[in-house]
């Protein structure tokens, strides 16, 4: 029997370090690279799926300019109702690219960079 994956490692990937994770932002910070730093913490926040985070709207975080403290939002590959805190670090990531982007209630926070729709 021949391995392929011999030199690739499988399974659970060890999280990121705090000083990681500093630099990562610090880094997007930097570039002025909004949607990935207001991806990043919320990511950190609510430790959601990347397809459950891709498909939040604006109006699922806010309300009249202004971001909710808790969120809840129903994960898609279990159906369960999942509650998490919106840091003030992460408010203010939030609000500057929505407002950057000029996204309305009904828009998808992050939207696709590929598809225009």
């Amino acid at each position: 029997m021949v391995v392929f994956n011999k030199t690739k490692r499988s399974g659970v990937k060890k999280p990121f370090r705090l000083e990681e994770i500093w630099r990562i932002r610090t880094r997007l910070e930097i570039e002025n690279n909004l949607m990935r730093l207001a991806l990043l913490n919320l990511a950190i926040d609510s430790k959601l799926r990347a397809s459950d985070l891709l498909v939040l709207r604006v109006c699922d975080v806010s309300s009249q300019d202004r971001i909710f403290n808790r969120v809840k939002h129903i994960q898609r590959k279990t159906d369960i109702e999942v509650q998490f805190e919106i840091t003030t670090r992460t408010q203010q990531s939030l609000m500057k690219w929505i407002l950057m982007a000029s996204l309305h209630d009904s828009n998808f926070i992050f939207p696709s960079q590929r598809r225009k729709q």
